[in-house]
């Protein structure tokens, strides 16, 4: 696999949980390239990266989650390859799973992603946000259903059913820093939508093989407490309903925030 993936940790600052997924990475049943990339280079993150012989790639300029998601993404030299997020963790066999479905469809698939879990106060959990989106990305299963762009766009049109960092992407058909969208926080579902909208499948893996972090310094919840992610979430859904219905959705769609509560 190490001529066709690469896992791009995107590192900023000092995270008490980078070596967690550099582990994880390294544990990987089926072995794939590791690279990490950061805009706050500091004795911490070189050090990691020395510890575990990883490359590392420094961004010049002020952190931006899209463009260190883009630089990230740009310095991988392989067709495939995960923004694996600092913070989060990976099932040994995710790259396993993803080897699988590149011979299943011959590498012919804009992206790949699993189910995933969150990690609170240490203990992977599994709560009702888990069990909806888990539903709303069933039709992905589907061999006949996974390319096709409007039931594609479906399972994302009633909240973000899809977890970053679960995500894997084609190169080759995507091309480089193909982050576009001007979100703050929401780059990833604006990303998923703007992929659903393309000719291609999306391959999927229903199983839990990633996991991300519920803690007080996670974006999510940051955005949460500043009400950015309020705007962002309705500006989504505005690209699906009606602003009467986006406005609705939202009233429900804020109890999953309670997961950072």
């Amino acid at each position: 696999m190490k001529d066709k993936h690469t896992f791009a940790i995107c590192a900023y600052k000092e995270s008490p949980y980078l070596e967690r997924v550099i582990e994880a990475l390294m544990k990987q049943t089926v072995q794939s390239n590791i690279i990490m990339c950061t805009s706050t280079p500091c004795d911490y993150i070189s050090n990691m990266a020395e510890k575990y012989n990883i490359p590392l790639y420094v961004r010049d300029g002020a952190s931006d989650i899209r463009d260190d998601w883009n630089f990230a993404y740009d310095q991988a030299k392989t067709q495939f390859v995960t923004i694996a997020h600092q913070d989060d963790e990976y099932h040994e066999e995710y790259a396993s799973n993803l080897k699988a479905m590149i011979e299943k469809y011959n590498g012919d698939f804009l992206m790949f992603y699993t189910g995933y879990k969150p990690i609170k106060d240490g203990q992977v959990v599994t709560d009702i946000n888990c069990r909806i989106r888990r539903f709303l990305r069933c039709p992905m299963k589907v061999k006949a259903f996974n390319r096709v762009r409007w039931i594609k766009k479906l399972t994302l049109s009633m909240g973000n059913s899809i977890c970053c960092p679960a995500a894997t992407y084609n190169k080759e058909q995507l091309g480089n820093s193909m982050f576009t969208s001007d979100m703050k926080f929401n780059i990833d579902w604006d990303t998923f939508y703007k992929l659903a909208g393309l000719k291609g499948r999306f391959a999927y893996v229903d199983k839990t093989l990633t996991y991300y972090r519920v803690h007080d310094g996670a974006t999510s919840k940051e955005f949460i407490d500043n009400s950015g992610r309020v705007v962002e979430d309705t500006a989504m859904f505005e690209k699906f309903w009606p602003g009467w219905v986006a406005r609705l959705i939202m009233v429900f769609y804020k109890k999953a925030y309670n997961t950072y509560k």
